[in-house]
């Protein structure tokens, strides 16, 4: 059929943009993929998917939540609301293009900026990686620290919730200073925080109710 000629559906090219705002969290969401999070993150696996993208899109956020875990100057363009969110934008986009990111993730990463969302990057990717997860029906535990983990301190952590009956998790890793030390880690409805902050908010409780 002719380009144009009544009746025709034509097939558009997935829009990043399209994908985020029309895609809608899904009610009793598996942990880390729910909220604002969930929905850019849904967005970004739906899009990988029909592109057909999914493993070099995979592979490319894990190594961007990488590259953010490991860098505190990364994480002080993200983070810090006193730059223009242009800088900001035009910093993280040099970094993807130096470290030759592909397009998909790219685009994605300049609509999180264009929404003024770059402070929740590093949270999209964890429940990007928590959605793909869920899709191979896999369980996640979403894990917080001060510090990226260690080898020695990840294969720790997995053995402590072998021994709590989850031998088989996929661990989702994200960087907080703000608990500045300890852990916090989520596995489905369960919540087990052993940060410093939290361990802080308790004795100042304890202390009022002493005095």
């Amino acid at each position: 059929m002719p380009a144009g000629a009544p009746g025709e559906r034509r097939r558009e090219e997935p829009n990043v943009a399209t994908a985020v705002t029309s895609t809608r969290s899904v009610p009793h969401a598996p942990v880390g993929t729910g909220g604002l999070a969930g929905r850019y993150a849904t967005a970004l696996y739906e899009l990988a998917a029909e592109r057909r993208q999914l493993d070099e899109v995979l592979s490319e956020a894990g190594a961007l939540a990488g590259l953010i875990d490991g860098s505190q100057d990364l994480r002080t363009v993200l983070g810090d609301a006193r730059l223009d969110i242009r800088d900001s934008r035009k910093a993280i986009l040099s970094v993807l293009k130096q470290q030759g990111f592909g397009q998909t993730v790219t685009s994605f990463v300049g609509v999180i900026a264009d929404n003024r969302r770059l402070s929740r990057l590093r949270e999209i990717l964890a429940a990007f990686a928590a959605v793909a997860a869920a899709r191979r029906g896999e369980m996640s535990a979403e894990v917080v620290s001060a510090e990226p983990l260690t080898t020695a301190q990840r294969a720790q952590l997995q053995g402590k919730l072998a021994e709590a009956g989850y031998s088989r998790v996929n661990l989702q890793e994200r960087v907080d200073p703000e608990i500045l030390g300890g852990l916090v880690v989520r596995v489905g409805p369960r919540l087990f925080d052993s940060s410093l902050q939290s361990r802080l908010v308790r004795l100042h409780y304890a202390m009022k109710g002493a005095a």
